[in-house]
């Protein structure tokens, strides 16, 4: 499987400051259990995947160990 797996630093104008976090857009939801590998795998604080469904797009974040509710810095 290839992604694209883009890794920002949210809250920082400088390079390697500020709060990291891994964002991967998705064309459809993966399993479960393959986000939370993938998350567990970039060992981020969050990892925040996205698919666009119409003019809108649908957001679910995980930490290395389960899924979270909302995650800020990583959206």
């Amino acid at each position: 499987m290839k992604l694209e797996i883009f890794q920002v630093d949210a809250f920082t104008t400088k390079p390697f400051g500020g709060n990291p976090a891994a964002i991967v857009p998705l064309e459809a939801w993966l399993p479960t259990e393959t986000m939370q590998s993938i998350a567990l795998e970039n060992n981020l604080s969050e990892t925040a995947f996205f698919v666009r469904v119409g003019d809108k797009y649908e957001l679910r974040w995980f930490t290395p160990t389960f899924e979270i509710d909302l995650c800020g810095h990583a959206t």
